[in-house]
């Protein structure tokens, strides 16, 4: 028999919960009814017609990327209420097949907590999101970072978990502690989390836990010796081929060369790894995964043994044209990750031909010819690797262009925005093709078999020309892509 002081403090307990769960209810209505009025005021000149992106304000990390009851799920860093940065929310939107999406509520709304990045598992039928609870202090450092549990039974409306905060503190105390990306093998759950030295060097911390709320800890499976950053996010840790896969995007690498020229970088290092001793040992030194301007801040799932990356299609502390017109950020296509020698491959989803409704044109792109696409599409060009190949890619309004360019003299892939260059030596695994998608303003290009990357932002005025100023003509094949995702 129940003794009538458990009861009170049952009902105490499901009254607590209930009152939560009404108040971030209330707060999530709220904001839906902000995204429905302030949605009449966007500019359409730059919204992204195949990329997910906000629906208003401001959009960075992808988080909770996930496989739930037939579905992908993607959850993002989100701030309806301007188009900067602000007190986070995650965003929420779903797919069938990766290229078609809908938006969903807004997912996590922060209490006393900001919803910083995380992940999501589907536990006994329940989607279980693990995410970074930021908190403001009045001492030094001013912040304090714990890991954070929400849970769904229907993958839309979350309650966030009453025990909250699960996971606490750091070995050493750092206060820097965020982006959990969990996975489950052999019957328990694993977790990866950013984090720094105390003399300000990046590290990735592993945790074990058997039901998802109790962790302990288990080892430091990657650290900066001085070279690599002063803190890591975003960790992810996944096996492909029998190699395990270390991805991170560390913050405050030195430019060295044409590498590392963004603010902050995202790459790998491969390794092996021991779950019974939990030590990573690596096989290679820390590589960029993409070359482009605008990219960081991965994750990855897996479903049907193919191995899915998103990222986000921004940097930190870089313009964002889009802003005055009522929302900044969005996200790269899906690329699907293969391992290769020493380096990690990505090529578009195949679901990605699904885009395709007209061929545009088909044959010898000519010496200064020029092919029209509207504001989106896709080109597929082959010329002789022996010879320099040059596209102009601009609108026909004029506004922001980029050149892409295959640099003989030094074997370099180049993409050249306006002046500000990228550039990486190709060394073609297999196909010499490059194919080349082009939303309302981006662009992303894939070379060969996806060993060279880049993505970049643009921002043309009007519909998109391509013109071909190689000296050769070029084997192309060009696609408009139809709009999947909400206007």
């Amino acid at each position: 028999m129940i003794s009538i002081k458990t009861f009170v403090v049952f009902l105490s307990v499901v009254g607590t919960v209930y009152l939560k769960s009404v108040k971030q209810s209330d707060a999530i209505e709220e904001v839906e009814r902000y995204i429905a009025e302030k949605k009449a005021e966007i500019n359409p000149r730059y919204r992204l017609q195949y990329h997910v992106a906000p629906p208003v304000g401001w959009m960075n990390d992808p988080n909770g990327f996930s496989y739930f009851r037939g579905e992908y799920h993607l959850f993002y860093q989100f701030y309806p209420y301007d188009s900067q940065w602000g007190p986070m929310h995650w965003g929420h939107v779903s797919s069938p097949n990766l290229v078609d999406w809908k938006q969903l509520p807004t997912a996590l709304v922060p209490e006393e907590e900001m919803c910083f990045s995380g992940s999501a598992v589907v536990k006994d039928d329940t989607m279980i999101l693990m995410y970074t609870g930021r908190l403001t202090t009045d001492v030094e450092p001013f912040f304090n970072e714990t890991q954070y549990l929400a849970f769904s039974d229907d993958g839309v409306v979350f309650h966030k978990y009453e025990g909250n905060p699960v996971l606490s503190f750091t070995p050493n105390g750092s206060p820097d502690f965020r982006d959990p990306k969990v996975w489950k093998h052999e019957g328990y759950w694993y977790v990866v989390i950013g984090s720094k030295t105390l003399d300000e060097r990046g590290r990735v911390l592993l945790y074990r836990s058997p039901d998802m709320v109790n962790w302990e800890f288990l080892s430091i499976i990657g650290e900066s010796t001085g070279g690599m950053g002063y803190m890591w996010e975003c960790p992810d840790f996944f096996e492909i081929k029998g190699k395990h896969i270390l991805l991170m995007s560390p913050q405050g690498i030195e430019p060295q060369g044409d590498r590392y020229k963004n603010t902050h970088q995202t790459g790998y290092i491969i390794g092996s790894f021991n779950y019974e001793t939990y030590e990573f040992v690596p096989e290679s030194d820390f590589q960029e995964i993409d070359f482009g301007h605008d990219f960081y801040a991965t994750q990855t799932t897996e479903v049907d043994g193919k191995r899915i990356l998103i990222a986000w299609f921004g940097m930190w502390d870089v313009p964002y044209p889009e802003d005055v017109d009522g929302w900044a950020g969005a996200m790269t296509i899906f690329r699907e990750l293969d391992l290769v020698a020493n380096r990690v491959t990505m090529k578009p989803v195949e679901a990605m031909t699904d885009l395709r409704t007209e061929t545009l044109f088909e044959g010898e792109f000519s010496e200064d010819g020029i092919i029209e696409f509207g504001k989106t599409g896709e080109l597929i060009v082959k010329g002789d690797l022996s010879k320099n190949i040059e596209l102009e890619i601009k609108g026909s309004n004029g506004g922001g262009q980029v050149i892409v360019r295959w640099d003989t003299a030094v074997r370099k892939v180049v993409v050249d925005r306006e002046g500000d260059v990228r550039q990486v030596e190709w060394l073609p695994l297999k196909s010499e093709s490059w194919r080349i998608f082009l939303d309302s303003s981006s662009l992303e290009l894939f070379c060969g078999e996806g060993e060279v990357v880049f993505s970049t932002r643009v921002y043309p005025d009007g519909d998109w020309y391509v013109t071909n100023r190689s000296p050769q003509a070029l084997d192309t094949v060009a696609y408009k892509l139809r709009r999947s995702v909400p206007e």
